[in-house]
């Protein structure tokens, strides 16, 4: 049966994503200090050896099990569906031959032809809503599972919506002080959760999530 399942990174004080990275300041890392922030928070995967295939940074990196939990997040996903923000972030940033090798839903209210990359990735333009996109994402997901890539408005979107059957959270080892918060203003009726795995690292602690 496919899941619906969150994948992020998150400090220790709650945040996503630093203070100051945003679309018009991503040419300039020193703003705010987020590229370094950023780097904090993601330094982890930087390290794998399937991360560095998987975006053509060339070879080399750690094997072993986060390697092994990035490689079976990425073969468990049917299917993404993010934000208008994290697309565009993307858009700017990832290689001709996108990451995900799926197709993608992008949640906005900017209509678009759907985008078509190398690698089997192709972004779709979702008008409609996060519960269209999730129909959509299920009618192409398969025997695989629906990853719900961020970012924090969007996931809380899901979470409120009481789809969300599994949480997979790198817990970096570092404070922000502000940004963009995972479980902010959460609402009343949210979906509970129980601790199904640890995996513990000097870089960060991965904790999976399943609901209870």
């Amino acid at each position: 049966m496919t899941k619906v399942f969150v994948n992020i990174g998150l400090t220790l004080d709650g945040y996503l994503a630093p203070d100051g990275m945003s679309l018009a300041h991503w040419s300039d890392p020193t703003y705010k200090n987020w590229g370094a922030k950023w780097g904090g928070l993601m330094g982890w995967i930087l390290k794998q050896q399937y991360f560095r295939e998987n975006l053509g940074f060339g070879t080399g990196g750690e094997t072993g099990p986060v390697n092994d939990m990035l490689r079976h997040t990425m073969e468990r996903s049917g299917v993404s569906i993010m934000g208008k923000r994290m697309f565009e972030q993307g858009e700017v940033s990832w290689p001709a031959e996108a990451p995900f090798h799926t197709p993608v839903y992008v949640l906005t209210q900017t209509k678009r032809e759907p985008w078509v990359r190398l690698g089997g990735t192709t972004f779709f333009f979702c008008n409609d809503g996060p519960a269209k996109a999730l129909e959509q994402a299920r009618a192409v997901a398969g025997d695989r599972d629906i990853r719900i890539s961020g970012g924090a408005n969007v996931i809380q979107q899901y979470l409120s919506m009481g789809v969300v059957d599994e949480l997979e959270i790198a817990l970096a080892p570092i404070l922000f002080g502000s940004g963009r918060r995972l479980f902010e203003n959460p609402g009343e009726a949210l979906p509970q959760f129980r601790i199904d795995s640890v995996l513990n690292t000097p870089d960060a602690t991965h904790l999976r999530y399943v609901r209870a």
